[in-house]
């Protein structure tokens, strides 16, 4: 059996089709002319992995998932030929009628074959990179459950009939102790010393982005020239692009980060469509929330302000979330250029400050 699968791997053209799943990976084994030479399981762990491909090399295509990234970085370092596909543009799989993992694993290795540009393939960061975002989405998990705790305290308060001090949610464990209700410290006591805690682990969390950002990361600095873009967004921006070469053109970024809209034309018919979402959902995210303070009272003078104010920001509704959205591509886009170029920030480069909009 073992000399079957060393003859199979030694064929000239051979396509892998991979279909990742926990527990059993299913594969496709397939020649030159596209014929189906073995279909098989293999366990989706690093051991099972890399006895199953230490043999010859050939191209193995595998989808986006959970698993790809590291499977990706193994099977790369076995010196196979890895392409990994995105599933959002692949709708011969997503949408099949007999879509299990057999089937699923050949049509990979079919379009493998053929051309990979059909797969949309994408390209995995780094495992330095991956582990510095794990922070970023750590301390993200632990401010949405911070909030969870204090909008729980809030409501079991304001069903009593009480309402606890309007506060930050750094100072809400410290704040509102003593407005707890007698009868309801026994219940909301210990969820204050939760809060507390899980506020400490978020300051520990910023600590240690702070200082990647100085030890590692020095290109996330010169982002947060733009007003509005913090630590978290400029590091997060850089872990998430990884490489700004990447992009020949900056304009390129905003596609990838799903702010574009997407089209649909045919004929005469060219309708307006919502943004794409496709990308990274953490950092476009992110992006809106800039866009939100640029935008917002606090926000400075700036093109970006103005660009934003003058497609409907100060009015509600559609023209004002069409706005926001307009102004993260934008900022997106700006941030991209700072990066690869190393430029100075001009928050006004047309216009003396104070000037009308």
């Amino acid at each position: 059996m073992r000399r079957r699968e060393e003859r199979m791997m030694d064929s000239t053209g051979m396509t892998v089709g991979l279909d990742i799943s926990d527990t059993y990976s299913s594969l496709c084994f397939i020649d030159g002319d596209g014929r189906v030479l073995e279909e098989a399981r293999v366990r989706t762990t690093k051991a099972g992995l890399t006895r199953r491909f230490s043999t010859a090399r050939c191209r193995v295509v595998l989808e986006v998932g959970t698993h790809s990234p590291w499977v990706s970085r193994l099977l790369a370092e076995l010196g196979h030929e890895v392409i990994v596909a995105n599933p959002r543009k692949v709708r011969l799989i997503a949408e099949s009628d007999r879509k299990h993992d057999r089937a699923d694993a050949e049509q990979l290795a079919r379009l493998g074959r053929l051309d990979p540009q059909l797969l949309s393939p994408i390209q995995h960061r780094g495992i330095g990179a991956q582990e510095d975002l794990a922070i970023i989405r750590s301390r993200d998990s632990l401010v949405a459950t911070r909030t969870t705790l204090i909008n729980h305290a809030r409501g079991v308060v304001k069903a009593h009939g009480d309402r606890l001090p309007a506060c930050s949610t750094k100072a809400f464990h410290r704040r509102v102790g003593t407005a707890i209700p007698d009868g309801l410290k026994l219940s909301l006591l210990p969820h204050i010393d939760v809060i507390a805690h899980v506020t400490a682990e978020i300051e520990k969390a910023d600590a240690v982005i702070e200082t990647r950002i100085t030890e590692r990361y020095h290109e996330a600095r010169a982002l947060q020239q733009v007003c509005g873009v913090g630590p978290i967004t400029a590091l997060t921006f850089v872990l998430t692009l990884e490489d700004p070469a990447r992009f020949p053109q900056s304009r390129q970024v905003g596609a990838y980060l799903g702010l574009t809209p997407r089209q649909r034309d045919s004929g005469a018919s060219s309708p307006q469509l919502r943004i794409s979402k496709a990308g990274d959902a953490h950092v476009r995210r992110l992006l809106i929330a800039c866009a939100h303070y640029i935008l917002g009272p606090f926000g400075p003078d700036t093109d970006l302000r103005r660009w934003g104010m003058r497609h409907g920001a100060g009015t509600k509704g559609n023209p004002r979330k069409r706005a926001v959205v307009g102004v993260a591509r934008k900022l997106a886009v700006l941030l991209h250029r700072l990066w690869s170029t190393g430029e100075v920030y001009e928050p006004l480069r047309g216009a003396p400050q104070g000037a009308p909009v």
